[in-house]
């Protein structure tokens, strides 16, 4: 099993055991994929759910460029809502699991579809 594919079996775990969901493997593995090398960088692959700077990465590079998103007042609750489910406590938050879940959150997995 590729590194890749091991990490995709961690993040489908996350989204099971932290929200209660069973992942869509389709359409995580594409969103895994869409970060490319990031998800090897231990810094670049989490996601800081307190750092607003960082929750300000999300909406701009992922909701408004990736998934072609206009910038409203609904964003930054959205990334919030999913932060709060993902744990406070936890401190690996993975950027993969967070796009994922605000992926399917706006129904926008045809922004994978490319």
């Amino acid at each position: 099993m590729s590194k890749r594919d091991e990490l995709i079996v961690q993040y489908a775990a996350d989204i099971k055991d932290k929200f209660g969901e069973t992942p869509d493997m389709d359409l995580l593995k594409k969103v895994t994929v869409g970060l490319g090398p990031a998800i090897y960088n231990l810094d670049a692959s989490k996601v800081s759910g307190s750092d607003e700077k960082e929750l300000e990465t999300v909406k701009n590079n992922y909701l408004i460029k990736k998934l072609g998103m206009k910038d409203s007042s609904e964003l930054m609750p959205a990334i919030k809502s999913v932060v709060e489910k993902y744990g406070s406590s936890n401190r690996n938050k993975h950027r993969a699991v967070i796009y994922y879940m605000l992926c399917k959150h706006f129904d926008k997995s045809a922004a994978y579809d490319k």
